[in-house]
């Protein structure tokens, strides 16, 4: 036995942290876990705060959408009426419940499970702070050969007047009461997410981006389309827009813009940016490297510049997505511990990462944006269509849908695909398994379609609308 009390000690519960912890006990490594929230925070901001509690209320969201769209079909009668109490009980109940699959999970591998707050003390020792109700915490410190962080991103608000008035996605989902009225700042996926969802609520929502379009880094037809078909739900959408000051008076918070307009509303959500939760780690005095916004900077193995400290996850900011966290992961379990037998070392890879955005409707994408294939690639071809879809030819809504590849010509491969339409995840993430296998336009065309469904759209574009 070595003078370590671990062979591995993770500090975070999250999902790249208990995906490493769960796999190196596997492995037969001694490992322990440090999660500051204990089990209600196992599963990390994805299961508690952000894409499982997002996901439920766009479930919720829609159900408004599909009870209006119901009567084109026939279906008639007393309007449901949405209790918020319960809808937040529900959800907190099955995040609790996701809570304990975690921690069963993590038991049952062997994980030691410790909760507190962990400072590093050098390379190899970790203090971590109980909490406690009250009385002083009787810190512990715990020997490891090997520490993973893995304390993923935390809400970022800038200082403004006012800010302490502000919430963030931390705290959005227990409102109280439902606010009628709600400023949402950002234009990122998770303000479109937030900003559509309450819209769906029947929440009259103002949202504010000082840039040129929502969802930056998307590709330009995807921003545009989905921008027009949320405001014509009725989202309040001004961009170039910022915010100066935020006022409580006695009819809600008085939002004042860099253009001297006021808005009122009855929350104010700030979603503009996640920053690495590096804060109290003890970093800076042990000389951890940290990029922008103290993002810990590893190299191909997740490995610091000390040997004995690694990272994954949203702490080192590579692509800031759950499945991205769990990749690395398992990529450096299987380079510190050996990979599972009769399986070959797996490694985390950055391209072709497909990804969704839960608004409504919803975005789905893989692959390049027509941007970024111009800087990549030599002639291109661009296939776009959109379309209503078959469900709102008797529902009576005016949504539309859009469809978009786009293809080296030299190779004829497809090097990105785009759609924005009702479950876009879904569609896409099948079509990101071709894109991975490096399918053709040809290979595109020679596949029959699934008739009538939004998918075929896909194998169905025959004349590009552009080529260059």
């Amino acid at each position: 036995m070595s003078g370590y009390d671990f062979d591995l000690f993770v500090i975070g519960g999250g999902s790249g942290g208990v995906r490493a912890a769960r796999l190196a006990a596997q492995r037969g490594a001694r490992v322990a876990l440090a999660e500051a929230r204990g089990r209600a925070g196992l599963g990390g901001t994805c299961v508690t705060l952000g894409c499982i509690p997002k996901k439920l209320y766009h479930y919720a969201a829609h159900y408004a959408e599909a009870a209006e769209e119901a009567r084109g079909y026939g279906w008639h009668g007393p309007a449901a009426q949405l209790d918020w109490g319960e809808l937040k009980r529900r959800r907190a109940a099955e995040i609790a419940r996701l809570n304990g699959v975690y921690e069963q999970l993590l038991r049952q591998a062997g994980v030691t499970l410790l909760q507190g707050h962990a400072r590093l003390l050098d390379p190899h020792t970790v203090q971590l702070t109980p909490l406690q109700a009250a009385g002083q915490p009787t810190p512990q410190t715990w020997r490891a050969e090997r520490i993973l962080i893995a304390t993923g991103g935390t809400p970022h608000v800038p200082h403004f007047v006012g800010r302490e008035h502000v919430i963030t996605s931390n705290d959005v989902f227990d409102l109280e009461p439902l606010p009628a009225r709600m400023v949402v700042v950002g234009g990122g996926y998770i303000a479109c997410e937030f900003a559509s969802i309450f819209l769906g609520l029947g929440v009259r929502v103002t949202q504010l981006y000082r840039g040129e379009q929502i969802l930056r880094g998307f590709d330009d037809d995807v921003r545009g389309f989905l921008a027009e078909e949320l405001q014509k739900k009725g989202l309040d959408l001004r961009l170039h827009t910022g915010v100066v000051a935020v006022q409580r008076r006695a009819d809600g918070l008085h939002v004042t813009l860099e253009n001297g307009q006021t808005v009122v509303a009855d929350a104010v959500l700030y979603a503009t940016g996640r920053v690495p939760n590096v804060a109290g780690l003890g970093l800076e005095a042990l000389g951890v490297a940290q990029g922008a916004q103290g993002a810990l900077i590893v190299d191909d193995h997740f490995r610091t510049n000390i040997p004995s400290i690694h990272a994954v996850g949203d702490v080192v900011a590579r692509a800031q997505l759950t499945p991205v966290a769990l990749a690395e992961a398992m990529a450096l379990v299987d380079h510190l511990f050996g990979p599972a037998p009769g399986a070959a070392p797996r490694q985390a890879r950055y391209d072709l990462i497909p990804t969704a955005v839960f608004t409504l409707p919803s975005v789905g994408a893989v692959g390049l944006t027509e941007t970024q294939a111009r800087q990549r690639c030599g002639r291109l071809r661009i296939y776009r269509s959109s379309f209503r879809p078959l469900r709102h030819t008797l529902s009576g809504r005016d949504e539309r849908a859009l469809v978009k590849l786009v293809v080296d010509d030299a190779s004829d491969r497809v090097v990105g695909l785009h759609m924005v339409g009702p479950e876009a995840g879904e569609i896409v993430q099948g079509f990101a398994v071709a894109l991975r296998c490096g399918a053709t336009k040809a290979q595109f065309d020679a596949t029959l379609g699934i008739h009538p469904t939004l998918a075929e759209e896909f194998v169905t574009l025959r004349e590009p609308v552009l080529v260059t």
